[in-house]
């Protein structure tokens, strides 16, 4: 047996992604694993065609350890090409099929990506950021009809897709559970995204970790709208389907109007939820069968207090909540047989948790303080954020590491989530980078200034906001400004609320004072762009 502190696992299991495939495809080989966006794979199809990509990666001459860049919608070739990254002991670059412009470029170059893999969709975006990506080789296009190739720069060498599905020898490079198997990225709080990197072991722990909490078996069929390039899709559902046995059904789209119907056709037993996901399903109209579902659990956070058992009642399921985050997710759990609603849980088997102030103290049970953890086994948490080592170092300090979370533990180890520390907005299930929001208006010739930051959503979470100053004798619209925005940010980036102002508060080091602009809210001169669109 390996000790592991958190469970103790089998000398036999697999510590890494190539082991791990290959062994869920020995056991349920013939089992359909995936249904996305009406595309069935069996486990056998899994483990053959990303085989078949991992030997069309390395016939390019990609090394072991290298980094590839993945920026696809969700479908059957993206899960065979995210496979065929790991089989061939490539470290994968999730990119968000939102990002564009500025933050595009930052990711891919940043993360030294030799190649990207990229859905014909977004070719024009990586063909506008090319100039600035002087370390990316190679192109390889995924497309379902003609493309137009010709905007790219000829020094890239591109490939379709397609003609990378090769057989021969499959490469079967020594991975150890501590290789990094993915870099995923923050969304940056008072700088540029961090790359978080995590190895085999911890994705591999999120997965068994999301299965036994939520008990999960060969009988359950997974739901997802999350996209894969997110940690929630990839390891809460993707993995976690193949780790029991069962399977997932993936569609591009959430429809709350549409969901209970087609749990009800699929036979759907569990789903995931973030953001205000739930709020969504409660504010549909009542209908008599709402109870009349196959769902028996559904996993993830937040749900509003006033909601819980509400929701569980109206549609007869139980709700899983958990705390964590991209560095250190199922910090805590809220398990069902010990759980205490409004809670995020105590700390699971892999973590210490403590709420500390702002020396990094100890505080009384119910005191308010910044959440810091740390692991109770090694590799479960990430490895470092990748090239910022004082950022490593500033976040690991005094050995534990700052989630820049606050919140109270009470006296019973129930840890209660407050608000963000950090410069971060979070809105319906998205962190959103303050930094690309005003690193790309400040690009705006009209504009001095800006900041951007979260205000309260009637639905949960936050809307975006942002103050800004223009040049002198310079004039901007709101309108005019948000148009810019459309054409240079991230979709879910672009903000709600516009307020022009004179000046931004400051303090005596010139440092714009976001929390004076928070508690201003929104102020009487604000625009508002969801009143334009009604």
């Amino acid at each position: 047996m390996i000790k592991k502190g958190y469970f103790d696992l089998p000398a036999d299991t697999p510590r890494n992604f190539i082991d791990w495939i290959d062994a869920r495809t020995k056991r349920y080989a013939d089992r359909m694993a995936f249904e996305i966006c009406g595309d069935q794979l069996t486990y056998a199809e899994v483990a053959h065609r990303s085989d078949l990509t991992a030997t069309g990666f390395a016939s390019l001459g990609l090394q072991f350890g290298e980094h590839v860049a993945l920026m696809m919608e969700t479908s059957t070739a993206n899960i065979e090409a995210w496979f065929g990254l790991l089989k061939a002991g490539l470290v994968e670059v999730p990119v968000h099929t939102a990002n564009k412009g500025l933050l595009l470029a930052y990711i891919v170059d940043h993360t030294d990506a030799r190649a990207m893999i990229v859905d014909a969709a977004f070719l024009s975006r990586l063909a506008e950021v090319a100039d600035q990506l002087p370390k990316l080789e190679h192109i390889i296009v995924r497309h379902e009809g003609p493309c137009d190739l010709g905007i790219l720069p000829s020094r890239f060498i591109v490939h379709d897709l397609a003609d990378l599905y090769i057989k021969g020898n499959v490469p079967r490079p020594k991975v150890d559970y501590r290789s990094t198997a993915v870099i995923l990225h923050t969304s940056g709080t008072t700088g540029p995204p961090k790359g978080v990197t995590i190895s085999h072991e911890a994705a591999l722990h999120l997965t068994r970790a999301t299965v036994r909490l939520n008990s999960y078996t060969s009988e359950d069929r997974l739901f997802t709208t999350f996209p894969l390039f997110h940690q929630n899709a990839k390891y809460t559902s993707v993995c976690a389907a193949m780790e029991c046995g069962g399977s997932l059904i993936m569609e591009r789209r959430f429809s709350a109007s549409r969901f209970w119907d087609q749990c009800r056709e699929k036979n759907i037993t569990a789903f995931n939820y973030m953001g205000a996901v739930l709020m969504m399903l409660f504010k549909q109209p009542e209908r008599p069968n709402d109870a009349d579902n196959p769902i028996r659990i559904a996993f993830g956070a937040p749900c509003p207090i006033e909601i819980w058992e509400q929701f569980e009642r109206r549609f007869n399921l139980q709700l899983v909540e958990v705390y964590g985050m991209t560095e250190c997710p199922l910090v805590c759990e809220n398990r069902i047989e010990t759980r205490r609603i409004g809670s995020a849980g105590r700390e699971s088997d892999a973590y210490h948790v403590r709420i500390v102030d702002e020396y990094d103290n100890p505080v009384p049970p119910d005191t308010s303080g910044e959440i810091v953890v740390r692991p109770k086994a090694p590799w479960v948490l990430f490895s470092e954020y990748y090239k910022q080592p004082d950022a490593t170092i500033e976040a690991w300090r005094n050995l534990w590491f700052h989630t820049g979370d606050r919140g109270r533990i009470d006296a019973d180890g129930y840890l209660f989530f407050l608000d963000r520390m950090k410069d971060c907005i979070r809105r319906r299930g998205e962190n959103i980078s303050s930094w690309e929001i005003e690193n790309t208006i400040n690009t705006h010739p009209a504009v001095l200034e800006s900041a951007a930051y979260g205000v309260a959503s009637e639905l949960t979470e936050s809307d975006v906001m942002v103050a800004v100053v223009l040049r002198d004798e310079a004039e901007l619209s709101a309108i005019d400004l948000i148009e810019f925005c459309e054409k240079h940010m991230t979709r879910f980036a672009v903000p709600r609320y516009v307020r022009m102002c004179q000046k931004l508060p400051k303090n005596a080091s010139d440092r714009i004072q976001k929390f004076k602009l928070r508690e201003e809210g929104i102020t009487d001169d604000t625009w508002d762009r969801d009143l334009q669109e009604s």
